[in-house]
């Protein structure tokens, strides 16, 4: 594969997505809501007017700015060939997308007494159409803003694949929810988009799957989800990115907690060449609580860029984060961090750690947390630690026959115990460690 070019600070597109392109998507299009229409042109002047990020711009210091590129992609027009088989656990209701098509044979509709109780789970399309207030309401509602702006607006420029999951007040769901995005084809790209909303003392669960269903496909991706607790709710959201190797992704998730809400996010990364995730976390009434949690398994010459933000904007609100990243290879990660407590937002609890386990001499790991605290009376930890396998578990274990890179993956999972160990659900416990048990066997 060619040497993506360098990039230069410049407001025009970028080949591959051009004026015509936007302009067949919109028309295509033509049979949305007008609001929705002229959101899409704004998100596409927006696109415009911002730069590339530049090596002087310290949210993407450290990253590899030179491998990214949006040259040569393009929207599919065909459909995928074929579809990766995932984990099978049980679940409330499911929607796959494959090549930005909805796939109706893999669909598993919404229950109907969920339906009777004003539950709504349905696609990104059919929720402007049917439901455009709430849309309209929440979409884009709290912009993540850690860098990757251009990237965010692209994907409102371009989305049509992604879900809503709505439920409302005092209704609880037992078994998750679930999107599942494919792409096919080498050149492709997607966009998907999925808004969460959780009403006050609601519960549930959603599972997101971004894959590729060939190994070596080059793809883009730039991915967002608006994640909304109300009063009391309980939210779980799980994305499993394992993108081809040979994939640029962008994922942007924005997380607002309110009074006594909780939500966990946990996000498992995996696969692509460049992959960059954003997590903003805002908890903006008294009692809010938000778990933001990481695993990665990076190998070869893989890119994986962590950028984080826990806003405290409330007293008595709190935080944990723990990202996880195990290097191979040549693989580099990057986490920079950073916690803002805002000047009323006495009796802030938050957390941040950011751990990394070197399975080689040559891989890299950046760690930048940070602090940001405009109130006294509060507590508020950062750290980040960069370590090597113990030999002497290294040796217990291959003195019991066990082969070295079978001891590794063992050692690993122990190292993301305390991770999986969040999840309740034991079937989604098993259903990650599937996936990483996966990605050892083709190392």
């Amino acid at each position: 594969m060619s040497s993506a070019p360098a990039l230069s600070d410049t407001t025009a597109p970028v080949p591959g997505f051009t004026a015509e392109r936007f302009a067949s998507h919109l028309s295509n299009r033509a049979d949305l809501p007008a609001w929705w229409l002229e959101a899409k042109q704004a998100a596409w002047n927006q696109y415009l007017a911002l730069p590339l990020p530049t090596r002087t711009d310290e949210r993407w210091r450290f990253s590899n700015l030179k491998g990214i590129t949006l040259d040569g992609f393009e929207l599919p027009t065909e459909p995928a060939t074929k579809n990766p088989h995932l984990p099978d656990f049980p679940r409330t209701a499911e929607l796959t997308f494959s090549n930005r098509r909805v796939v109706t044979r893999k669909q598993l509709p919404l229950p109907a007494e969920l339906a009777a109780k004003g539950v709504i789970f349905t696609t990104l399309d059919e929720a402007v159409r049917n439901h455009g207030d709430l849309v309209r309401k929440h979409f884009n509602q709290y912009p993540v803003a850690l860098g990757a702006e251009k990237f965010v607006a692209l994907n409102h420029a371009f989305a049509n694949t992604g879900a809503l999951l709505y439920v409302p007040r005092g209704v609880e769901i037992a078994l998750p929810f679930v999107v599942q995005h494919t792409l096919s084809g080498s050149g492709k790209a997607t966009f998907p988009h999925t808004l969460v909303i959780l009403e006050d003392q609601a519960k549930a669960t959603l599972v997101e799957f971004f894959v590729s269903a060939e190994a070596r496909s080059a793809h883009f991706a730039s991915g967002v989800n608006d994640l909304h607790a109300g009063a009391g709710a309980h939210l779980t959201y799980i994305g499993v990115q394992n993108w081809s190797d040979a994939t640029q992704a962008f994922q942007s998730n924005s997380i607002a907690v309110g009074r006594d809400a909780q939500v966990l996010s946990l996000n498992l990364h995996l696969g692509g060449r460049q992959a960059r995730h954003e997590s903003h976390s805002r908890l903006l009434a008294p009692g809010a609580h938000s778990e933001m949690l990481s695993l990665t398994v990076a190998h070869g010459s893989q890119e994986f860029d962590q950028r984080t933000l826990q806003s405290h904007q409330a007293p008595h609100t709190s935080s944990n984060l723990l990202y996880k990243n195990v290097l191979l290879d040549q693989a580099r990660t990057i986490f920079s961090g950073l916690i803002i407590v805002d000047p009323d937002a006495q009796k802030t609890d938050a957390y941040q750690s950011n751990r990394n386990l070197m399975l080689s001499d040559k891989a890299e790991a950046n760690s930048l947390p940070g602090l940001e605290i405009q109130a006294n009376d509060v507590r508020c930890t950062h750290g980040a630690t960069t370590a090597r396998i113990d030999p002497d578990q290294q040796f217990y274990l291959e003195a019991r026959g066990i082969r070295p890179a079978q001891a590794h993956e063992l050692l690993v999972f122990g190292f993301f115990e305390r991770v999986l160990s969040k999840l309740t659900d034991d079937h989604l416990h098993e259903a990650l460690r599937t996936f990483i048990e996966a990605k050892f066997k083709k190392l």
